[in-house]
């Protein structure tokens, strides 16, 4: 058995059996077919019960006389991602407030995630920032073509019509790329931050350790907001009309 957390031990022991055999429906054989749900699944979905949880409370206590903390909490939000989007995309940026918010608070809450004893951070494993980063290329190549049609396909040759068979290979290459960036790096620094604390923790159970988790939180909320703003930078940039 895999060293698991508390709750993903009470997902495999309710859900496993139903689990594995889901995934051997679909052809897709577990390594460990008694635990079949992973840390990282369980604790995106503890992430995401989280958001309900929290979008539900504040629906439930909206008041333009006495707002709840939630409620200025999710104003703040609103208000932030707002004036980022403005100032990024530009005109039309009111479209995309919904997705860079779920995007930017679920990730920032899977970064965070680490810092509880007993829960880890699902972004310190690959596949997770990897989900994250194939979502973000599909919805805004989905926009690029949406705003500009067949006319998008120009981003990808360059302004001079001799240099479109070099340009392409090289346009479709850097967009791969991102994909490969966008991971690697929320990736890579959530599970060092996540080792470094561990080891400190083990090594030095009180005291230093608290200064390695202020570290970790700093490179947890850096990392939310840079995936967030380089979604909106590839956003401004597929959805611009001076191809």
């Amino acid at each position: 058995m895999p060293t698991q957390t508390l709750f993903t031990q009470f997902l495999n022991q309710h859900f496993g059996v139903f689990t594995t055999s889901l995934l051997q429906t679909l052809h897709v054989h577990p390594k460990y077919p008694a635990y079949p749900i992973t840390d990282s699944f369980a604790m995106e979905l503890l992430v995401f019960l989280v958001l309900i949880a929290y979008f539900i409370l504040v629906r439930m206590t909206l008041s333009v006389e006495k707002p709840a903390a939630a409620q200025h909490l999710a104003e703040m939000t609103h208000e932030f991602v707002s004036e980022q989007g403005e100032q990024i995309i530009g005109h039309g940026s009111e479209r995309f407030t919904s997705y860079l918010t779920s995007l930017g608070l679920f990730i920032l809450l899977a970064n965070l995630m680490g810092i509880i004893p007993g829960l880890k951070s699902p972004t310190a494993y690959a596949v997770v920032p990897l989900g994250f980063a194939l979502v973000t290329f599909i919805y805004y190549h989905y926009h690029g073509i949406r705003e500009n049609g067949w006319a998008y396909i120009k981003q990808f040759l360059g302004p001079v019509w001799w240099l479109y068979p070099l340009l392409l290979p090289i346009e479709i290459i850097s967009h791969l790329a991102r994909v490969l960036s966008l991971t690697v790096r929320l990736y890579a620094n959530m599970f060092a931050g996540d080792l470094v604390t561990i080891a400190f923790f083990s090594l030095v159970p009180v005291g230093i350790p608290l200064i390695f988790l202020g570290l970790h939180l700093g490179v947890a909320v850096v990392q939310a907001y840079v995936f967030f703003l380089l979604a909106a930078i590839y956003l401004s940039l597929a959805t611009a009309h001076d191809h």
